[in-house]
């Protein structure tokens, strides 16, 4: 299965969730983010020497500590020489070997997100209880839509336990849920994934036990299961 994880705003958690996701169903995570990466870095190839023809995309991947990862890199020339044309093809090499594919889409509504939204079999939507990440959500919702990408869920990052504008947090879920129309999984607000992010790590791999790593495990769940229907 190849999982587009996307978010339209920028700063919602979506490589969190790609990371852990990616780990999770022990794939391999493919950094669509081509100008402004925030996964950890191949020291050799990466996506953009895959996208320029200059190297297939499976010898291209890398394992980094706990992940395997096709990371892009920070230099603009890089993102200048890809083709997107050669995307799908090469995530279809990838899913043939890892099984499973997930691609870290970058933030906004850009044409390169559409390449990536039409090259996954599903998206899982990244928002956080704010009204301008979910509207953008919802905007990232409707070109999936238009170009045939079901939704598998919504993850809600940067959950607190109290209540939010007013609402409890079942009320806020099922809001979102609402407005996306598909099932929400929330994502706590705890130190210990922003710090597993910061060491480019699976929080399953530090806190295992942690109300945030059971999370991840739930939603990486859902795509099992959507995959079987």
């Amino acid at each position: 299965m190849i999982i587009g994880v996307a978010g339209g705003k920028g700063g919602v958690g979506k490589t969190t969730v790609s990371l852990n996701l990616g780990w999770e169903l022990d794939g391999v995570i493919v950094d669509g983010d081509l100008a402004t990466t925030d996964l950890p870095q191949n020291r050799g190839p990466g996506i953009h020497d895959v996208l320029a023809g200059r190297v297939d995309p499976v010898e291209a991947v890398e394992r980094i500590g706990p992940i395997n990862i096709l990371s892009a890199s920070y230099a603009i020339e890089g993102a200048r020489a890809s083709d997107l044309q050669r995307f799908s093809e090469a995530v279809t090499m990838l899913e043939r070997t890892y099984g499973t594919v997930v691609i870290d889409c970058p933030a906004g509504l850009a044409q390169d997100i559409g390449v990536f939204l039409d090259s996954a079999d599903f998206a899982v939507l990244v928002t956080t209880p704010k009204p301008a990440a979910r509207a953008d959500a919802a905007r990232t919702r409707e070109l999936a839509i238009e170009l045939g990408t079901p939704l598998s869920s919504v993850a809600v990052n940067q959950i607190f336990a109290e209540t939010y504008l007013g609402n409890s947090r079942d009320e806020l879920l099922s809001e979102i849920e609402s407005e996306l129309r598909t099932e929400a999984i929330p994502i706590p607000y705890q130190a210990s994934v922003a710090t597993a992010q910061e060491e480019g790590k699976p929080i399953g791999t530090l806190v295992p036990d942690s109300e945030g790593a059971k999370q991840f495990k739930t939603l990486a769940d859902r795509q099992r299961t959507v995959v079987k229907r």
